[in-house]
């Protein structure tokens, strides 16, 4: 079964699920848990420049084109700028370097990964490059700076849609008050315990989809952003009980709350039967009342904060949800 599509405001379909490979590195699981999402036929494949896994998936996507089961636009492909790519002109570069890894001609959705802009130095932390003084090489490229470059990248066809990941609304409206090509999507956390009800209205009068990272809040986060004693979203109890009620599991009782808000969902998974199991939520529904009682769970609570940019100017997390 595939996911149901959503029309973006480009014109494009972009299914209502999708495979998350965030935190997935090593070649075999990264190239297995791809190949169980598109034996389970999957469409859409979430990755990131920063993920490091983008090779491993253009190797699998080969390989299924190579052997006749699977057509180039069969598969809604989405992958992300990274901060040192921020300059106009750096835009396409960064692009270009996906589109090598992944081992194709565009990607279906790019998106601009955070709102805040680094220089290389030669020098990291991880991920990040860092400054003579071992702190993070920030710098202030102007965001609509940035989103010019992301326009040019789909009028050069290497892209068919754009848009951005963990901005605020502020920052979101910035940019669709001067953009020539509007954002197509906002991945951001959402989840259960983190519904994003006013990001959601505003982004929907403004003819804008939400894609929710973490929808199941993430339970194997990285240890340095586990708070002890947080909730854990799998273990919510109205959610429990209506997936006893509609003889479900209780991350497609999760996953079809979302989708059926009209949300996009990348759940991420290495395991092949939960693989399955997370697009198999097209086939029931739930009520008014449930969809109510599911509502009433939020709690504003985002487990991913992104402390390591709290200094840069367009941290994007400092207002109230």
């Amino acid at each position: 079964m595939a996911a149901q599509t959503v029309t973006l405001n480009s014109g494009h379909k972009m299914p209502l699920v999708g495979l998350g490979s965030w935190q997935v590195t090593s070649p075999e699981e990264c190239k297995d848990s791809i190949r169980a999402a598109l034996d389970a036929g999957y469409t859409h494949i979430d990755t990131a420049y920063a993920y490091q896994n983008e090779a491993f998936i253009g190797e699998v996507l080969q390989e299924y084109f190579k052997a006749g089961k699977l057509k180039r636009e069969d598969i809604f492909i989405t992958t992300k700028l990274w901060v040192t790519y921020h300059e106009k002109d750096r835009v396409s570069l960064c692009i270009d370097e996906n589109l090598k890894n992944l081992q194709l001609d565009y990607v279906d959705m790019y998106l601009i990964h955070v709102p805040v802009s680094m220089r290389e130095t030669g020098k990291r932390m991880g991920l990040y490059p860092i400054d003579e003084n071992n702190k993070p090489a920030f710098t202030e490229v102007p965001l609509l700076e940035t989103w010019k470059g992301m326009e040019q990248v789909v009028r050069d066809g290497k892209a068919k849609s754009i848009g951005v990941s963990n901005f605020n609304m502020k920052q979101i409206e910035l940019i669709c008050k001067s953009a020539a090509i509007k954002p197509a999507t906002v991945q951001v956390e959402c989840h259960l315990y983190l519904q994003q009800e006013k990001l959601f209205r505003f982004l929907k009068e403004r003819g804008i989809t939400i894609t929710a990272y973490s929808p199941f809040g993430s339970p194997a986060r990285p240890a340095n952003i586990q708070k002890e004693g947080a909730p854990r979203v799998l273990d919510d109890p109205v959610a429990k009980d209506l997936a006893t009620k509609y003889k479900r599991s209780v991350g497609q009782i999760h996953l079809r709350y979302l989708v059926q808000r009209g949300i996009i969902a990348i759940p991420k998974s290495s395991n092949p039967s939960r693989i399955q199991e997370n697009l198999k939520v097209f086939d029931f529904k739930l009520s008014h009342g449930d969809m109510s009682k599911l509502a009433s769970q939020d709690r504003k609570l985002r487990f991913f904060e992104g402390q390591e940019f709290k200094t840069h100017p367009n941290y994007p997390f400092g207002e109230a949800l």
